[in-house]
C-alpha cells in the first residue's frame, strides 16, 4: 500500500517496515489492511466493554440481550436459536443465561410447543437495560467514527468492508 505524506504513521506501519527490512520480497498490503482491522476491533471492543460495564453487563451478555431485543416482540428465542446466532456452544450460552436470569434481565420458561424445550424471554427490566446499553454503545461507536471520518468517508468505508467481509466469509 502506498503511503500518503499527510498520513500519520501507526504501529502497523512499524510492523510492515520491519518485514520490509527482513523480507523485502513480501507484499504486505493485505497485512496493512487486516492488521489495522484487528487493532481497530480490539480497541473498539475495549471501549464497548467499558460502555456496557456501566450497566453491569459484559459484551457477551450484551450480545444475548441484544439478540433477544432484535428478535422483536415477544423478545423470545430458544437457547438453541441464541447459540446459533451468537456462535456459542450450549455450555457457553448456559453460563450467560444463568447470570442474566439471576440479574432479573431474562427468564427461562418451558416451550409450550416442545415439552423438552425452553424459551428465553427478556424481562421488562432486561428490555429497559438493553435499550439504554445499545444507545450508549452506538454513541461510543459514533463518537469514534466521527472523530476520524466524515459521513461520506464512513459510508464508503462501510461499503468496502461489506465487500471484504462477503469475500472472506464466502
Amino acid at each position: 500500500m502506498s503511503e500518503r505524506p499527510e498520513q500519520r504513521r501507526d504501529p502497523v506501519d512499524a510492523i510492515v517496515g520491519q518485514w520490509a527490512a527482513v523480507r523485502p520480497d513480501l507484499d504486505t498490503g493485505a497485512m496493512e489492511v487486516f492488521g489495522r482491522i484487528h487493532r481497530l476491533s480490539r480497541a473498539m471492543g475495549d471501549r464497548m466493554e467499558r460502555a456496557y460495564a456501566r450497566f453491569g453487563i459484559s459484551r457477551g451478555e450484551f450480545d444475548v440481550l441484544a439478540t433477544l431485543r432484535r428478535s422483536g416482540e415477544p423478545y423470545t428465542l430458544s437457547p438453541r436459536q441464541l447459540s446459533a446466532t451468537l456462535m456459542l456452544t450450549t455450555g457457553g450460552m448456559t453460563g450467560r443465561l444463568d447470570k442474566l436470569e439471576r440479574a432479573g434481565l431474562l427468564r427461562r420458561s418451558p416451550d409450550p410447543h416442545d415439552r423438552r424445550g425452553l424459551q428465553v424471554t427478556l424481562t421488562d427490566r432486561g428490555l429497559e437495560l438493553i435499550d439504554e446499553a445499545v444507545g450508549a454503545g452506538v454513541a461510543v461507536q459514533t463518537e469514534a467514527l466521527s472523530a476520524a471520518l466524515d459521513e461520506e468517508k464512513a459510508g464508503h468505508l462501510a461499503a468496502l468492508l461489506r465487500e471484504l467481509l462477503a469475500a472472506t466469509e464466502g
